[in-house]
Protein backbone atom coordinates (compact mmCIF):
# COMPACT_ATOMS: atom_id res chain seq x y z
CA UNK A 1 0.00 0.00 0.00
CA UNK A 2 1.41 3.39 -0.88
CA UNK A 3 1.52 6.35 1.53
CA UNK A 4 -1.63 7.93 0.12
CA UNK A 5 -3.62 4.70 0.41
CA UNK A 6 -2.37 4.19 3.96
CA UNK A 7 -3.34 7.71 4.96
CA UNK A 8 -6.85 7.26 3.51
CA UNK A 9 -7.33 3.88 5.26
CA UNK A 10 -6.33 5.40 8.60
CA UNK A 11 -8.56 8.45 8.08
CA UNK A 12 -11.49 6.17 7.21
CA UNK A 13 -10.83 3.99 10.25
CA UNK A 14 -10.55 6.88 12.70
CA UNK A 15 -13.75 8.33 11.26
CA UNK A 16 -15.48 4.95 11.69
CA UNK A 17 -14.35 4.84 15.33
CA UNK A 18 -15.72 8.35 15.91
CA UNK A 19 -19.01 7.37 14.23
CA UNK A 20 -19.23 4.28 16.46
CA UNK A 21 -18.56 6.40 19.54
CA UNK A 22 -21.30 8.83 18.46
CA UNK A 23 -23.95 6.11 18.48
CA UNK A 24 -22.61 4.19 21.48
CA UNK A 25 -24.50 4.23 24.77
CA UNK A 26 -21.22 4.07 26.70
CA UNK A 27 -20.19 6.99 28.92
CA UNK A 28 -17.10 7.94 26.94
CA UNK A 29 -15.65 11.27 25.86
CA UNK A 30 -13.26 11.62 22.96
CA UNK A 31 -11.14 14.19 21.24
CA UNK A 32 -9.39 14.09 17.89
CA UNK A 33 -6.46 16.49 17.69
CA UNK A 34 -3.15 16.41 15.87
CA UNK A 35 -3.96 13.06 14.28
CA UNK A 36 -4.47 11.41 17.68
CA UNK A 37 -7.83 10.07 18.87
CA UNK A 38 -8.07 10.06 22.66
CA UNK A 39 -11.00 8.24 24.26
CA UNK A 40 -11.57 8.96 27.94
CA UNK A 41 -13.66 6.92 30.36
CA UNK A 42 -15.62 8.48 33.24
CA UNK A 43 -12.92 7.32 35.65
CA UNK A 44 -10.27 9.30 33.75
CA UNK A 45 -8.51 6.36 32.12
CA UNK A 46 -7.76 6.72 28.43
CA UNK A 47 -7.31 4.75 25.24
CA UNK A 48 -5.16 6.55 22.67
CA UNK A 49 -5.17 5.74 18.96
CA UNK A 50 -2.76 7.14 16.40
CA UNK A 51 -1.15 6.40 13.06
CA UNK A 52 2.44 5.32 12.60
CA UNK A 53 3.22 6.26 9.01
CA UNK A 54 6.77 4.81 8.84
CA UNK A 55 5.49 1.33 9.74
CA UNK A 56 2.03 1.77 8.15
CA UNK A 57 0.32 0.77 11.37
CA UNK A 58 -2.33 2.03 13.74
CA UNK A 59 -1.07 2.07 17.31
CA UNK A 60 -3.33 1.79 20.34
CA UNK A 61 -2.25 2.57 23.90
CA UNK A 62 -4.53 1.19 26.60
CA UNK A 63 -4.18 0.31 30.25
CA UNK A 64 -3.62 -3.32 29.20
CA UNK A 65 -0.69 -2.42 26.93
CA UNK A 66 0.39 -1.13 23.55
CA UNK A 67 -0.90 -2.65 20.32
CA UNK A 68 0.31 -2.29 16.73
CA UNK A 69 -2.26 -3.03 14.02
CA UNK A 70 -1.49 -3.84 10.38
CA UNK A 71 -4.05 -3.49 7.62
CA UNK A 72 -5.16 -6.80 6.09
CA UNK A 73 -6.53 -5.95 2.65
CA UNK A 74 -7.88 -9.49 2.11
CA UNK A 75 -10.12 -9.07 5.17
CA UNK A 76 -10.61 -5.31 4.97
CA UNK A 77 -9.61 -4.68 8.58
CA UNK A 78 -6.77 -3.82 10.95
CA UNK A 79 -5.40 -6.73 13.01
CA UNK A 80 -2.67 -7.59 15.46
CA UNK A 81 -1.99 -11.29 16.05
CA UNK A 82 -5.48 -12.17 14.80
CA UNK A 83 -7.22 -9.59 16.99
CA UNK A 84 -9.29 -7.04 15.06
CA UNK A 85 -9.01 -3.35 16.01
CA UNK A 86 -12.66 -2.87 17.03
CA UNK A 87 -12.57 -6.05 19.14
CA UNK A 88 -9.54 -4.71 20.99
CA UNK A 89 -11.20 -1.32 21.51
CA UNK A 90 -14.35 -2.97 22.88
CA UNK A 91 -12.32 -5.16 25.24
CA UNK A 92 -10.05 -2.37 26.45
CA UNK A 93 -12.80 0.22 26.86
CA UNK A 94 -15.05 -2.28 28.66
CA UNK A 95 -12.24 -3.21 31.07
CA UNK A 96 -11.23 0.39 31.69
CA UNK A 97 -14.72 1.89 32.00
CA UNK A 98 -16.32 -0.93 33.97
CA UNK A 99 -19.26 -1.03 31.55
CA UNK A 100 -19.92 -3.06 28.43
CA UNK A 101 -18.74 -1.17 25.36
CA UNK A 102 -19.78 -2.41 21.91
CA UNK A 103 -18.43 -0.21 19.16
CA UNK A 104 -19.40 -1.44 15.71
CA UNK A 105 -17.55 -0.51 12.53
CA UNK A 106 -19.77 1.00 9.88
CA UNK A 107 -20.33 -1.24 6.90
Amino acid sequence: MNAGEFSQKVDDTLSAIEDALDISDAELDWDFAGGILTIECDNGSQVIINRQTPTQQIWVAARSGGFHFDYHADEGCWKQDGLELFALLNKSLSEQSGETVKLVANA
